[in-house]
């Protein structure tokens, strides 16, 4: 196939070309809709390719023509059997491998920190879900996914398992290799399922992690818009092996995809597609440098980076373009930093109270590098000089047991408020996500042991924000209503 093409972008250019009149939907008509001459020339450009399903156009949901020949070329792309598109971001992704895997009652081991979305999917499945607590960084505090020998324990109770789900690389650029779970797995028909939303560049350039599919992964989504080219809510997924029915997971996502999907949003997803083949290692090579431009403010300021310098795992594999900057002399916190950052010019990804994210991806420029680096520099000219303290970042308890597990349901349940300290035996209607790090120390349905009792006060001693309950001082917590 000839990876130079984007058959879905030319048939909706072709179309624009014949100068037709549209008696089908959207209803502005291919043209303007409004007489504001700035918004006209925002839009003008966009909806003569804002289409419906036409003859010359295909469907997204039974594709024939420039759809699936387009889904073609990003499976070559990406080495894989088949390719879906996703105009609903990876969360349509996660839902549809989710439901197209299971069955209600059917049992997942699952990382602990993974995308709403996952949770989400089990709820909507209506599955059991054998939630395993992530690696933690010993250097940064941040989670990764479960170890080895954490899946491998977790296989040993639970042999029947469908699978196993992870969330890698995480918001923070940090990702593990995946070739010794996937071995693992496989080696007890398990199939693995990852939600690699961020990390959709990974193994186009030899500086970058390897990714899942190359690792072997059954199924993958991606976010083709978050380190690629796409517009916002453009995604795929693909699905390589025999351990999933891939007709069931592209059933799954004709039920949760809009029937009227976005044709620039495909088209876009067919364009990064052809830019990441055709031009990918010298855009990301750009793109490098540009990070690398900023990187040397490092070495003159009080700043630091996760995974650069001497304090850094080297299981962890770490994307360049998610520069996690922190304040070694701890005057800044994230969030601070963030705002500093934003007043000179440079708007974050995401910033937590240690860390902020600058995300840089294909379509990053020197000039982006040099205005982050001059930015770091002038921020630190208010600091002074570095004592490089180290923040206090709350400490994880690591542990490789396996939990029981949690039954998912999409029900809500009849709850009573309780002390905390005498919620112990009692099931939990209510997420404690304690943020930093943001791993859920109880999910709803999950129940309450002493030692979660422990675990909560702990936390519950800390500065960090407690989300997800209604009571965010930890005083009490929401239970599941006895049925009798």
């Amino acid at each position: 196939m000839d990876q130079h093409r984007a058959p879905l972008y030319d048939a909706l250019a072709a179309h624009a070309r014949r100068n037709v009149h549209a008696f089908h939907v959207p209803g502005h008509k291919q043209r303007a809709f409004t007489n504001e001459e700035n918004v006209q020339a925002q839009f003008e450009c966009i909806l003569p390719i804002d289409l419906t399903e036409l003859a010359d156009t295909d469907d997204l949901h039974h594709p024939e023509g420039p759809i699936i020949e387009a889904q073609q070329l990003a499976a070559q792309c990406y080495g894989v059997e088949e390719t879906s598109f996703l105009v609903g971001g990876s969360t349509v992704g996660n839902l549809a491998m989710i439901l197209g895997t299971c069955e209600s009652g059917d049992l997942l081991i699952v990382q602990r920190n993974v995308h709403k979305s996952i949770i989400h999917g089990l709820m909507l499945a209506g599955v059991q879900a054998v939630m395993l607590q992530p690696y933690i960084d010993p250097y940064s505090g941040l989670a990764t996914v479960p170890s080895v020998n954490a899946i491998a324990e977790a296989i040993k109770h639970f042999p029947n398992a469908k699978g196993i789900v992870l969330s890698t690389p995480n918001y923070y650029g940090m990702s593990s290799n995946l070739n010794a779970i996937v071995v693992l797995a496989h080696a007890h028909q398990i199939a693995v399922l990852v939600d690699e939303a961020h990390g959709p560049h990974f193994g186009f350039h030899p500086a970058l992690p390897h990714s899942a599919i190359q690792a072997g992964a059954d199924v993958v989504v991606h976010s083709t818009h978050k380190m690629l080219s796409a517009m916002t809510m453009g995604a795929m997924l693909h699905m390589q092996g025999e351990l999933v029915d891939k007709s069931s997971i592209k059933q799954a996502l004709r039920m949760v995809q809009s029937s009227s999907p976005s044709f620039p949003i495909m088209a876009s997803i067919d364009l990064a597609r052809r830019q990441l083949q055709v031009e990918g290692t010298q855009a990301l090579s750009n793109a490098l440098e540009a990070v690398q431009m900023a990187v040397q403010a490092l070495e003159k300021t009080s700043f630091g980076a996760v995974g650069y310098g001497v304090n850094q795992d080297r299981s962890i594999q770490y994307d360049p373009l998610k520069l996690c900057l922190y304040d070694r002399s701890a005057k800044l916190s994230g969030a601070a930093l963030r705002d500093e950052l934003e007043r000179r010019g440079c708007i974050a990804e995401m910033a937590d109270d240690r860390y902020v994210v600058m995300a840089f991806g294909i379509g990053s420029t020197m000039e982006d590098g040099r205005v982050l680096y001059g930015a770091l520099l002038d921020i630190a000219k208010h600091l002074g000089e570095a004592n490089d303290s180290k923040a206090h970042m709350p400490s994880i308890i690591d542990s490789i047991a396996t939990p029981t597990p949690i039954q998912f349901s999409r029900k809500i349940t009849k709850h009573v408020e309780l002390p905390l300290e005498l919620t112990v035996g009692n099931t939990s209607a209510e997420w404690v996500i304690p943020y930093p790090p943001g791993i859920p120390v109880l999910y709803p349905g999950e129940l309450i042991s002493a030692d979660t009792i422990v675990e909560l006060q702990r936390w519950r001693g800390s500065r960090v924000q407690i989300q997800g309950v209604a009571d965010r001082t930890l005083q009490t917590i929401k239970v599941q209503q006895s049925k009798d």
